[in-house]
């Protein structure tokens, strides 16, 4: 089970997403709507992730990310805008295109705990594209992410 945090400014989203990640047998230990408090909790929580929409009520997440990088601390981004929505120092940052399915989330989630087991800096490592089972959601997949 994995203590993750959640950044999300629009609040039923962010409800749908809490539950996927309790659903998914891990566990929300803060949950944040707008930048500042979402850099508190980056920079003060014990958890082993963050789920991170990057647009924030006007403001971009990416100071969150950086704390959570110097820290060692995985991270997803969450975006309508999927990859396209990445500054350059985070291209090729596991990003997963709203919406999104529990499946999407927790195969995203299972990969980086992976990598965070065997020591090789999570937030830095590729995740594999999921295999598409419909051509029509090509949308709502996992963004291909590029080793920089």
């Amino acid at each position: 089970m994995a203590r993750i945090l959640v950044v999300e400014d629009e609040m039923l989203v962010a409800m749908m997403v809490e539950d996927m990640v309790a659903d998914l047998g891990h566990l929300v230990v803060a949950s944040a709507m707008r930048l500042e408090t979402a850099l508190a909790a980056a920079g003060q929580e014990d958890i082993d992730l963050a789920i991170l929409d990057i647009n924030l009520a006007g403001k971009q997440s990416f100071p969150v990310a950086d704390r959570l990088r110097e820290r060692g601390i995985a991270f997803i981004f969450a975006s309508g805008y999927g990859a396209a929505g990445l500054i350059d120092a985070y291209r090729g940052a596991p990003v997963l295109q709203k919406p999104f399915e529990m499946a999407q989330l927790g195969d995203v989630i299972d990969q980086l705990l992976s990598d965070a087991g065997d020591g090789r800096g999570a937030a830095h490592q590729r995740v594999e594209p999921m295999l598409r089972r419909d051509p029509a959601d090509a949308g709502n997949m996992v963004s291909p992410v590029i080793d920089g």
